[in-house]
């Protein structure tokens, strides 16, 4: 909150964030920075174009790499909240929760096989095969 964050969105990540790492079996520290970093290989690995186009496509993309079982590592990063840095107001935050709460929920339905959402529509162990290999779109 040093970085001018506002107490509502701390709170807010901090509650989404235990709730993801409940459900998802993951232990990250947080998951709604936006500042991410995906080797070439991780992102063969992932059904991008399944994702949506809004704010909740970095965290499907993070969902997908747990899917994956890819390694995923966290280095921490300063927060600087002001007009040209943030875009995300109260209501596409609410918005973006509830995206966050169906992207758990779907792989939840995935990991139990009661669903087939299309954000996990291949099967992890094909999409690595298909990265290792060097196979798929350049």
């Amino acid at each position: 909150m040093a970085g001018g964050m506002p107490v509502w969105k701390y709170l807010s990540n901090r509650v989404l964030t235990l709730v993801q790492n409940a459900m998802l079996g993951s232990k990250l520290s947080e998951f709604h920075t936006g500042f991410r970093a995906y080797s070439r290989e991780a992102l063969l690995a992932i059904p991008l174009l399944a994702n949506s186009d809004g704010f909740v496509f970095d965290n499907q993309v993070l969902v997908q790499a747990i899917a994956a079982r890819l390694r995923i590592g966290e280095i921490s990063c300063p927060t600087s909240y002001h007009d040209d840095a943030s875009s995300i107001n109260l209501g596409n935050s609410l918005v973006y929760g509830m995206g966050v709460v169906r992207t758990s929920l779907e792989f939840l339905a995935w990991r139990w096989g009661l669903a087939q959402p299309r954000i996990f529509s291949e099967s992890a162990q094909d999409r690595l095969s298909v990265a290792s290999h060097g196979a798929g779109p350049r």
